[in-house]
């Protein structure tokens, strides 16, 4: 498959804007498909480096443009059930200490 401008940076534009999701983000690997004999001709697979585990996802459809929006929004949610549990997991463990120090098993 021919990589055009427009779709380059229609790419380039869904990925920004995962980017701004998490400034951490390292890398971002697109792979296009195409595929005729298949009903769903484009697939569209998606891995982000990140600190610590790697997101991936993937979606397959007809049209190129609407296979890039879902995979986009896949990794936009895994990206915010993330951020989600690393601050829950902060608070947890401020909430913990601070009972440990209220029953003054830590000083």
């Amino acid at each position: 498959m021919v990589l055009t401008a427009a779709i380059h940076s229609y790419v380039c534009e869904k990925v920004e804007h995962l980017e701004a999701m998490a400034p951490s983000l390292i890398a971002a690997h697109v792979v296009i498909m195409h595929d005729e004999t298949k009903k769903k001709r484009y697939i569209v697979k998606v891995h982000l480096a990140l600190p610590g585990p790697d997101i991936h996802a993937e979606d397959a459809e007809d049209d190129l443009y609407a296979a890039v929006d879902l995979t986009v929004t896949k990794l936009a949610q895994q990206l915010r059930k993330n951020k989600t549990k690393r601050r829950e997991s902060k608070t947890h463990k401020l909430r913990v200490a601070k009972e440990e120090m209220k029953r003054g098993l830590r000083s």
